[in-house]
């Protein structure tokens, strides 16, 4: 079970947020941590489909070329299936790889009942569209979220799989709205969603991975959401009305301490290579954590809940699959 603590970034304070800008210990929100809660629940998942099914989940993952970046990504991702006991296909295709062979595997794998999630490593090199590829996997195996078929159920707020990302960030708000601790037995039974009515939202970017269905999740719990972006007018005063910033723009640093209202919740998507090597957010770190309630860090914040909500995601498709119930 997860210990209960008071903390900062209980819901009063977010709502409210502080009356000064006073230093405060922000809820420092731990992806990795945290995608460990995942991986348990996930695991107990697992048994229970097992059961009753007579298989584990199965993830199949198509990487095409040699990108160091997403063959990284793909080995996390490998790891964690086999941790939380999933099986795993790999079809790792040369970077001159045919549209029709690419097609051919993806309609395998669609076809193949094992398989309950596929994930199409993007981004695909050139001239391979990954828009047309992911257009190809069976919604109801999509690991991504990403097909518009599934774009189009979460705007209707019916059951699909939900972008990575977007849902992962989800995971970390009910953290921080919730005084959980989390520890060595924390699952997400454990931590509960979070009611956002009454609360304010800004998504600073409007990309189709990211922005757009951030701003959905939120809407589903009933937060007033504003969707900000480069064309927005006097982007500051826009996140500084927000109990809730999440940064998914790609701009370095973009958010200061000054664009926080102090008590807010503060989500950075971004993860940005700067000259010297090191990564770093869409968000100032050391300049917002000392007004936010809550806040993820970069490196180690949302980045493993993406991989740990793909797998989740995967686990799930196999219950729809199988009418089991949540």
């Amino acid at each position: 079970m997860a210990h209960h603590a008071p903390t900062g970034a209980d819901s009063s304070s977010a709502q409210s947020g502080a009356s000064s800008s006073s230093p405060r210990s922000p809820k420092i929100l731990d992806g990795k941590t945290l995608s460990r809660a995942v991986a348990r629940t996930a695991a107990a998942r697992v048994s229970e489909i097992r059961a009753k099914v007579g298989r584990a989940p199965g993830l199949a993952v198509i990487l095409v070329g040699e990108n160091p970046a997403s063959k990284t990504y793909v080995a996390s991702k490998h790891r964690f299936a086999k941790e939380c006991g999933l099986e795993t296909f790999d079809a790792h295709l040369p970077a001159s790889v045919s549209a029709s062979d690419l097609r051919k595997v993806i309609e395998g794998y669609n076809a193949n009942d094992a398989v309950d999630g596929i994930l199409l490593q993007l981004p695909l090199p050139a001239p391979l569209d990954g828009a047309e590829f992911v257009r190809l996997i069976a919604p109801e195996k999509d690991a991504d979220g990403l097909h518009p078929a599934n774009q189009g159920l979460l705007l209707q707020g019916a059951p699909a799989p939900r972008p990575c990302t977007p849902l992962g960030v989800m995971v970390m708000l009910d953290l921080a709205l919730s005084g959980v601790e989390v520890n060595d037995s924390t699952t997400l039974a454990d931590i509960p969603k979070a009611s956002l009515a009454g609360k304010s939202a800004v998504v600073i970017g409007r990309s189709q991975l990211v922005g757009k269905p951030m701003g959905f999740l939120l809407l589903e719990r009933n937060a007033t959401v504003t969707f900000a972006h480069s064309k927005t007018s006097d982007l500051p005063a826009v996140c500084r009305a927000a109990d809730v910033v999440v940064a998914a723009v790609g701009v370095p640093k973009l958010v200061k301490r000054d664009w926080v209202k102090p008590g807010a919740i503060v989500l950075d998507v971004g993860i940005n290579r700067m000259p010297d090597g090191k990564l770093c957010g869409d968000v100032a770190y050391d300049e917002v954590a000392p007004v936010a309630s809550a806040i993820t860090p970069v490196p180690g914040g949302v980045g493993p809940m993406t991989v740990a909500m793909l797998i989740s995601n995967t686990v799930e498709n196999c219950a729809r699959r199988n009418g089991i119930t949540p």
